[in-house]
C-alpha cells in the first residue's frame, strides 16, 4: 500500500491484538482497536454499523472463539464467529477500499504428516476450530482476492500469561511439572508476528495464505523444558528444570482431538519479505528477558 496505514485491529484484548497496538503506535503508526463490545463478531449483521464510522484502510481480524474445546461443544456459535463474520468483515472491506488481514490457524491440517506444512498442501482439520478457520480463510480469500491470511501457532506474548509463564509458574511452586510429547508445533512470539506483517503489508505482490511462525519446531514437552533451561540460565528462580512428558492419548482436559504435527514452512513468506524468522528458542529467549527481567 502506499498511502499511510490507518490500522484498525478487532480483538483489542487479545495477545496479538495488544502486542499490534503496542508495537505499531511507538513506529507511529495510525493505530485503534476494538474490543468485543464494539464490533461482535457472534452478530455478523451488525459489523457494517459497527465499522460504519472507523477510519481505516486496514483491518486485522485477531478476533474470535480460540478455546478448542469450547469450539468443539459450540459448533454454531464457532462457525457463526470464527468463519462468517470473517467472510462480512472482508466484503466490507472491499466495498470500503482496504485491505483485510485475517490470522488462522496450524489446525487447519490434520497433523498426520511428520513434515513442516506449505500454504499448497491439503488441509483437513481434525476438530470444529480448525474447521472454523479454514471456512474463513475460504470466505475472506473470496471476498476480497488480495487479502492477507496468515496463519500461526502457540502464540506468546508479552501482554498475556501464555505456555511459558503457566511452566514458570509451575517450576517455582513445585518440583512435578509436565507437558505433551507427542504434539509438534512452532512457538511464535507475538512480537516477531507484528514486524512479520508489516513486512507483508510493505511488499507489493503480498496476498493470500503465508505461514508466519518462529523457526523450527517442538513438542510442548521440549517447549517447556527449553523454557526452564532459560530462565535457570537468565536466574529467574525455579524449582527444577525437568518436565514430565505425557500423551494427548486419554488426556481428560482434551474434548477435541488435537493434530499431532502442524509445523509450518514459511519459505513463501521469506521469499516476498526478504525476512528469515529467527529461531522459537531465540524468540523465547528475547521474551523472558523482556517479561522477567526488564
Amino acid at each position: 500500500m502506499t498511502a499511510p496505514f490507518k490500522i484498525l485491529v478487532l480483538g483489542a484484548t487479545g495477545r496479538l491484538g495488544l502486542a499490534l497496538v503496542r508495537k505499531y503506535r511507538v513506529q507511529g503508526i495510525d493505530i485503534r482497536a476494538l474490543a468485543r463490545g464494539q464490533a461482535d463478531l457472534s452478530k455478523p449483521d451488525t459489523l457494517a454499523a459497527a465499522l460504519a464510522d472507523e477510519d481505516f484502510n486496514v483491518l486485522i481480524n485477531t478476533a474470535g472463539v480460540t478455546d478448542v474445546d469450547y469450539c468443539e461443544a459450540h459448533a454454531a456459535t464457532s462457525f457463526v464467529t470464527n468463519a462468517t463474520a470473517p467472510g462480512v468483515l472482508a466484503a466490507l472491506c472491499q466495498t470500503r477500499f482496504a485491505r483485510m488481514v485475517q490470522v488462522s490457524s496450524d489446525y487447519v491440517f490434520a497433523g498426520d504428516v511428520h513434515a513442516a506444512r506449505t500454504e499448497d498442501d491439503a488441509t483437513w482439520p481434525a476438530n470444529v476450530y480448525g474447521q472454523s478457520k479454514l471456512q474463513a480463510e475460504r470466505a475472506v480469500l473470496a471476498a476480497q482476492p488480495q487479502a492477507l491470511v496468515l496463519r500461526v501457532s502457540w502464540l506468546f506474548g508479552l501482554e498475556k500469561p501464555s505456555f511459558p509463564d503457566r511452566v514458570i509458574r509451575e517450576a517455582q511452586e513445585r518440583l512435578d511439572v509436565s507437558a505433551v510429547n507427542d504434539k509438534w508445533a512452532c512457538p511464535t512470539f507475538a512480537d516477531d508476528l507484528c514486524d512479520w506483517l508489516l513486512a507483508l503489508l510493505n511488499a507489493p505482490a503480498a496476498s493470500g495464505v503465508y505461514h508466519v511462525v518462529n523457526a523450527g519446531h517442538c513438542t510442548w514437552h521440549e517447549y517447556g523444558e527449553r523454557t526452564l533451561a532459560l530462565a535457570e540460565q537468565l536466574g529467574i528462580p525455579v524449582k527444577t528444570t525437568k518436565v514430565r512428558g505425557h500423551s494427548m492419548q486419554g488426556f481428560a482436559p482434551f474434548l477435541a482431538q488435537r493434530p499431532p504435527f502442524t509445523a509450518l514452512d514459511t519459505a513463501r513468506f521469506t521469499q516476498v519479505t526478504g525476512v528469515q524468522p529467527r529461531s522459537w528458542e531465540a524468540a523465547l529467549e528475547d521474551y523472558l528477558r523482556q517479561k522477567y527481567l526488564a
